[in-house]
């Protein structure tokens, strides 16, 4: 389907008056680049694989078209990795009054075994949940129309490969699978070839890419001056503050110490049971927290506007998640700042990631410490700025 010149925004990509009129409701009137690129050939009922990072806007990409492809008797399902995600898309569906049964461990099974069997239009799951369900007999599969793997890269680094090809193993084969994802390794290069037919492959930005928007900063510090570092950041940044921690245990412990400091935070990872989870994602939306303090699980599922600082209290374990963490600032074409605290001794690491971005990230004078593991291999790009030390703001 050829764009109309006749219109602009949504209604240029195909998209109904009526659904262009709620979107508009909502402030959304322009589509972002892979809307713009995904939505006609998903209405065309296409294959398709979208590259994307994440804060693009790429639940509207794939749920406006497939809302416009579903049949009376149809069901799209959405799978995503992580509840807070699954919760977030849910919202966006139900936001454009479209009957949604939300499937998600850690909630009660028997409100989700009524929702399955309301025939809801559209299914947004984790996959071990829908798994439960699965063995229960609580799913329609002959129903599934169109299948949504969202942040794929995430629920295959989650070790939900297996239970992902047993759901598409039992939807009917005659369906419309769209998938989308940040970066684009072999396993999941793998799953596309197997399970999608003849897919478009629509890119808004480069597989890896960081946000073009977000002020990157690395900071080489020693282990027992982070806090100090930190506190340091707190005080400078006036917004709303993320902080990624490695383990759950050093989550903990750093918002127990942020809390002591007098800091308004929260903290988010496995072990928070789901009610505790929220209540810290829709606080730190609210502002009763300024600091959120998260581990990579949450990395996926924290969609909040205007997150002006990210920070790395500890080193991503894989260059990808480093992405998909600076990723939750400078979204939606807003401009953003991520600072790393790399220990001397973790210099192959960031190299490991600047490898993935294909640009050096630079080192900040604000530095205590230098890495250990020599000088830097050329990447093939324009010699980096210094990073001026930013002064501090008088409060």
């Amino acid at each position: 389907m050829k764009p109309s010149t006749q219109f602009s925004g949504f209604a240029a990509l195909g998209v109904p008056a009526d659904v262009c009129a709620s979107l508009a409701d909502q402030g959304i009137v322009v589509p972002t680049l892979i809307q713009s690129q995904a939505i006609p050939p998903v209405i065309d009922g296409r294959d398709v694989v979208g590259l994307a990072q994440t804060g693009t806007g790429k639940t509207l990409a794939f749920g406006l078209p497939l809302l416009m492809r579903l049949g009376p008797e149809q069901t799209a399902l959405v799978l995503a990795p992580t509840r807070e995600l699954a919760q977030q898309i849910a919202q966006t569906f139900q936001n454009l009054r479209v009957r949604c049964a939300l499937v998600v461990g850690g909630l009660s099974m028997l409100p989700q075994e009524k929702a399955l069997r309301n025939k809801p239009k559209v299914i947004v799951a984790t996959p071990g949940r829908l798994m439960d369900h699965m063995e229960r007999g609580n799913v329609r599969w002959e129903r599934i129309s169109t299948v949504v793997l969202d942040e794929a890269d995430r629920m295959l680094d989650m070790g939900f490969a297996p239970s992902i090809k047993r759901i598409l193993d039992r939807v009917p084969t005659k369906r419309q699978t769209l998938l989308f994802s940040a970066t684009f390794p072999h396993d999941i290069a793998s799953l596309a070839a197997q399970y999608l037919k003849d897919p478009v492959r629509v890119e808004a930005t480069p597989a890896g890419a960081a946000p073009s928007k977000v002020e990157q900063e690395l900071v080489y510090v020693a282990h027992e001056e982070k806090p100090t570092i930190l506190s340091e950041l707190l005080v400078e940044t006036r917004g709303t503050v993320l902080v990624f921690s490695r383990t759950r245990h050093g989550a903990r412990k750093l918002t127990k110490s942020l809390r002591s400091s007098g800091h308004r935070a929260a903290e988010i990872h496995s072990d928070r049971t789901p009610s505790q989870r929220r209540e810290a994602l829709e606080g730190f939306k609210e502002g009763r927290y300024r600091v959120l303090v998260a581990t990579d699980i949450a990395a996926r599922g924290i969609d909040v506007k205007d997150i002006e600082l990210v920070v790395n209290y500890d080193v991503p374990e894989k260059p990808e998640d480093y992405v998909h963490r600076i990723g939750r600032t400078g979204r939606a074409g807003s401009a953003g700042r991520a600072i790393t605290l790399a220990l001397p001794d973790q210099a192959s690491d960031v190299r490991a990631i600047e490898k993935l971005l294909g640009v050096p990230v630079d080192v900040s004078r604000r530095s205590t410490a230098a890495p250990l593991a020599g000088p830097r291999p050329p990447l093939g790009q324009p010699k980096r700025r210094s990073f001026v030390r930013p002064a501090r703001k008088r409060r």
